[in-house]
């Protein structure tokens, strides 16, 4: 098994070809499971009051932390997406193209879940604003 790096064309193809090829289920299963993901966390950051995800990782110097805290979360998709790709790409090129493998990993497991965590951040946090929990008496 070789390690092929593509043309820049040949890697556009090579990614749009995937939709119809072998494993195209996981262009809906990666992003599902980096979304619920991302409704757990957001919702936690709302019940702990941190800011919006995306944007921390913007404007805080702490980015880093906060980046590899995200991909620390979505570990699991992402592995289950470096394996699914791993198998596509043996199937179907007979080789690994690495850079393909980080593209598409890195697009259906870790974009949807920073994408996601700040809005869900946000709506629970207005959720639990509107409906305080009831004091015992």
């Amino acid at each position: 098994m070789a390690i092929n790096i593509p043309s820049i064309t040949d890697f556009w193809s090579d990614l749009i070809d995937r939709l119809h090829g072998p494993f195209a289920f996981r262009f809906l299963l990666q992003p599902v499971m980096a979304a619920l993901y991302a409704i757990r966390d957001g919702v936690r950051d709302a019940h702990e009051g941190k800011p919006a995800y995306f944007w921390s990782i913007l404007s805080k110097p702490e980015r880093r932390a906060y980046l590899i805290e995200g991909l620390h979360h979505v570990l699991r998709v992402i592995i289950l997406g470096v394996v699914m790709d791993v198998i596509y790409q043996v199937i179907v090129f007979k080789t690994i193209h690495p850079l393909q493998l980080v593209v598409i990993v890195l697009g259906l497991a870790f974009v949807p879940y920073v994408v996601l965590r700040g809005p869900i951040n946000r709506i629970a946090r207005r959720w639990i604003a509107s409906h305080p929990r009831k004091k015992a008496a």
